[in-house]
């Protein structure tokens, strides 16, 4: 898993190399400067040579000012190295997302993979710097620190050793019981995105059934078990600091009784005791040791808490999309054909089947209309067309060629979807166009969407084609939308055309103008009609009944009024609605 993660270090292994390594630099002069520190004290100030404090305080001075300049090139390179670090996992991650199928993105919310993204990838960020930065500083300072303890009287150095397995002990014991709790925070992170998303995403719904107190205490709730939680692992979490501060204590009490002892003992034979110097020293190396214990204890906390998201990451990045191309796909699509040949399809290996024994023949240019109850699965009927997702069984063919065997970029290049769900990304109106081809010229832009209706009303903007869609395209209709993402479409000039539904926002009029086009326009492009209004489909070359995830009937308009009950009765009923309005 971590050498999965680490995976992503790529540039920035020399900065995450280079930290460490100036790290240790600037621990070896730490080191030496309580020895310096210690003859200062015997052979200078004792003895009153001044020549000798002189020369002693000088190369102290610059000692000192080395280690500053090692310990900001050490956090220049780690901060650079953790950044780096941080900007590939996102990118990793998200190009990720990216190779994803529909199948592979309903197994992670939104939320979720937003979480991921941001907080996950900023809590490892925080542990990698704390990794290549003090991990290496503190476990170097306490071995440094320790040999040259032992140096000075291995028998006061001993209480240092002692209090190492008392540490590690309960550390070990409050991080075991903290990392289970920082696991259940980021699945309520992922609660809380949730809702702030939907909220802000349907604010208007929100707001016109005056439902503000329900969403407040929907978040409220949540925002109050992160609480619970975090207050739960941060009860666990701050026993360190009580832990290493009763063992600093300790440890300095110990070492101040015993050494007393051996300053004392000095007075009878300097080679078996302790002098002040020696005594001053060894007090600084255990307070080195101690404060790089607790930095120790400050990385197993960060390292607990990114373990979770470690985790997170990792599920994201070792997700295997379901969809992939096969060795020598099919790099070209003959024409604009389909054929289902005993089609069932159900969402992610479920047992219930969405769609059944689907058969149909449809040949290339032929306009096919799709009605249906609301859960029929027309939408998931034309997605197995572009391969968003395949059929659990039977074979989806294209050009006649099964669509598993296309390179899917070639494929989904030559099939054009307006989904149900019309979707226009912040930018100007040409920007969001040339999505379907990002080389079109203005005049292949203009011509698209007298195709789809849509020049009419962009002409009457002030700035026309570049005028700003704000995110989701809230500044615009819902009709103005569906049109925007009709001539988007037919920009691709593709062999399939695919209308989920997305005239539905459109009067008859312009419905019948937009299918008026493409018909003199487009007359080779194979056309699938997915609506509920019959007038919308009536003029197909054939039109799709279905009923529960089953075809039930075939054929024309007037076929179909005469041999199929359901055809003729919502024929029959938006007929009545349609009188009775005038």
């Amino acid at each position: 898993m971590i050498t999965k993660l680490f995976g992503s270090v790529r540039e920035y292994k020399l900065p995450s190399l280079l930290a460490p390594a100036f790290v240790v630099g600037e621990v070896i002069i730490e080191v030496i400067v309580p020895i310096l520190m210690a003859n200062l004290i015997d052979f200078g100030i004792t003895k009153g040579d001044l020549s000798y404090i002189y020369r002693l305080s000088v190369l102290i001075i610059v000692l000192c000012l080395m280690s500053l300049a090692l310990g900001a090139l050490a956090g220049k390179y780690a901060a650079k190295a953790a950044a780096g670090f941080a900007k590939n996992l996102r990118q990793d991650m998200y190009y990720k997302v990216q190779k994803y199928s529909f199948s592979n993105i309903d197994r992670f919310s939104t939320s979720s993979l937003v979480t991921r993204l941001t907080t996950d990838v900023t809590n490892v960020q925080n542990a990698y710097m704390m990794i290549v930065r003090t991990a290496f500083r503190s476990p170097a300072m306490i071995i440094f620190s320790m040999v040259m303890a032992f140096r000075i009287n291995a028998k006061v150095a001993l209480v240092f050793l002692a209090m190492i397995p008392i540490l590690a002990a309960g550390f070990l014991l409050i991080f075991s019981k903290a990392h289970p709790i920082f696991q259940k925070v980021f699945k309520t992170y992922d609660k809380l995105n949730n809702i702030v998303g939907e909220n802000l995403h349907g604010i208007r719904v929100v707001k016109a059934f005056v439902r503000e107190d329900h969403e407040d205490e929907k978040f409220k709730n949540v925002s109050g078990q992160m609480y619970d939680l975090f207050v739960k692992a941060e009860k666990l979490v701050i026993m360190n600091m009580p832990l290493m501060q009763a063992v600093i204590y300790a440890s300095m009490l110990l070492m101040s009784w015993i050494s007393s002892k051996y300053i004392v003992a000095s007075h009878n034979d300097p080679a078996l005791g302790m002098t002040t110097g020696q005594f001053t020293s060894m007090f600084t190396y255990l307070m080195q040791m101690m404060m790089n214990l607790m930095m120790l204890s400050m990385i197993f906390m960060m390292i607990v808490i990114s373990r979770s998201s470690v985790e997170r990451i990792i599920e994201v990045i070792e997700e295997v999309p379901d969809l992939a191309n096969k060795e020598d796909p099919v790099m070209q699509v003959k024409d604009g054909s389909v054929r289902f040949e005993g089609v069932s399809f159900s969402y992610n290996g479920s047992d219930k089947y969405c769609l059944s024994d689907v058969d149909l023949d449809i040949s290339s240019g032929q306009t096919v209309g799709i009605i249906g109850g609301t859960g029929s699965s027309k939408s998931t009927i034309v997605q197995l067309i572009p391969r968003l997702y395949d059929a659990t069984k039977g074979r989806v063919l294209v050009g006649g060629v099964d669509v598993r065997d296309y390179d899917i970029e070639t494929l989904r290049n030559e099939v054009a979807m307006v989904l149900q769900k019309n979707v226009l990304f912040s930018g100007t109106i040409k920007e969001n166009l040339r999505w379907g081809d990002e080389n079109a010229t203005d005049e292949d832009i203009k011509r698209v969407c007298r195709l789809a209706q849509a020049d009419s009303f962009i002409e009457k903007f002030p700035d026309k084609y570049d005028t700003y869609i704000e995110q989701g395209g809230t500044n615009v209709s819902g009709g103005q939308k569906q049109r925007i993402c009709i001539a988007r479409a037919l920009l691709k000039k593709p062999k399939i055309l695919i209308l989920d539904d997305s005239t539905s926002a459109v009067d008859t009029h312009t419905d019948a103008m937009i299918r008026k086009a493409f018909a003199e326009e487009i007359p080779n492009t194979t056309k699938f009609i997915i609506a509920q209004r019959i007038s919308s489909v009536q003029d197909a070359d054939k039109i799709i009944v279905l009923d529960g995830g089953r075809i039930n009937a075939v054929g024309t308009h007037d076929e179909l009024m005469k041999t199929n009950d359901i055809y003729r009765e919502v024929y029959t009923s938006q007929a009545k609605g349609g009188s009775e309005d005038e």
